[in-house]
């Protein structure tokens, strides 16, 4: 008897012991790495691959999660494009006020309104008109209006080069990049866009085809960037490093006014918090880059969230940006600098 009572309090000190062992290595672990276990609990609840990017502006301490992976930029790569105008504009190559008319060829699909509802001859924009256009609402037939104006994709890439930036590269407008995650490789930039070429060589194609078109796109370097070089670039716009200070205040100012993606990097933040950010969505990329302002005095965070390959649809990836970004918030203003 006396045996017995002695092995079970033998037991009790040994599980009394692993327990506060446990929970004396929880609180010492640091909050950068509780905060990357989170950050794997949400990956691991998409099915596919998270990239996060975070720097605190005024301090410069950073974050990252798959730091050097590429990932599909979509419609975010939009901001690098707004950079390239801007500095054509610095330069007087072009104003904002100059006038473009549209033309039936440069209605290009996805999102926006200048397909849908601007389908008439003789539509006229302004060059401010279609950068608003663009990261308000991310149309995509100003987007590829704006690349056009600049030089094309390829000077934007090579604007990412000049100011330093080796890993985002933008090699196709979106009627082109849209064409090809849907598998018609056919159409390229240079050559107008007749969306019934599009609608032809969809009809022409097999489902089996269409689902290895989806599913090589998230291995295509092509308009894709990392993390890391994503924050770099929010960076050098925040510290006006690339443009004047009046035009880096007008391209944040509409990024402030940016009508989509309000259930990602906003959706879990307090009321009232401004975000300055570009959404990007495509197949099963899901995506959201910004600057947050915390409260008070606490400074501003870069914020930058990839998921590509999310076997979840899209609501469910947003959730997890929302709560990513959440707990960047939380991080930055809670956690000692």
């Amino acid at each position: 008897m006396k045996k017995t009572f002695m092995g079970l309090l033998f037991l009790l000190i040994m599980f009394l012991w692993a327990h506060i062992t446990i929970l004396s290595q929880g609180q010492d672990k640091a909050p950068e790495d509780r905060l990357r276990d989170e950050i794997v609990r949400f990956e691991q609840a998409t099915g596919g691959s998270v990239g996060v990017g975070a720097v605190h502006l005024e301090s410069g301490r950073s974050f990252f999660y798959n730091k050097n992976i590429r990932y599909p930029m979509a419609s975010t790569y939009k901001i690098p494009v707004a950079v390239q105008l801007l500095s054509l504009v610095e330069e007087g190559t072009i104003m904002l006020t100059d006038m473009i008319e549209l033309k039936k060829t440069d209605l290009h699909p996805g999102s926006g309104i200048i397909a849908h509802l601007l389908d008439d001859p003789g539509v006229i924009l302004s060059i401010h008109n279609l950068l608003e256009l663009m990261m308000l609402i991310s149309d995509n037939s100003a987007t590829d209006l704006c690349m056009r104006l600049v030089g094309g994709s390829e000077a934007v890439t090579e604007k990412m080069r000049e100011i330093g930036i080796n890993d985002i590269d933008i090699c196709r407008p979106t009627y082109v990049l849209i064409a090809n995650y849907l598998g018609v490789m056919s159409i390229q930039e240079g050559r107008d866009y007749l969306e019934e070429e599009l609608d032809e060589q969809l009809d022409k194609l097999s489902e089996e085809e269409r689902e290895y078109a989806s599913d090589t796109f998230n291995q295509d370097l092509q308009d894709t960037s990392t993390p890391a070089a994503m924050a770099v670039l929010l960076k050098k716009i925040w510290d006006k490093k690339i443009l004047s200070e009046k035009n880096t205040e007008l391209l944040l100012d509409i990024m402030k006014r940016c009508e989509t993606g309000e259930a990602r990097i906003k959706g879990m933040l307090p009321e009232g918090t401004v975000v300055y950010h570009k959404t990007g969505t495509i197949g099963q990329t899901t995506n959201d880059v910004g600057i947050v302002e915390l409260p008070g005095d606490a400074g501003n965070v870069v914020v930058v969230v990839f998921i590509k390959a999310a076997e979840e649809g899209t609501e469910q990836s947003e959730k997890i940006i929302a709560e990513i970004a959440r707990s960047l918030y939380d991080f930055y203003l809670f956690s000692e600098k």
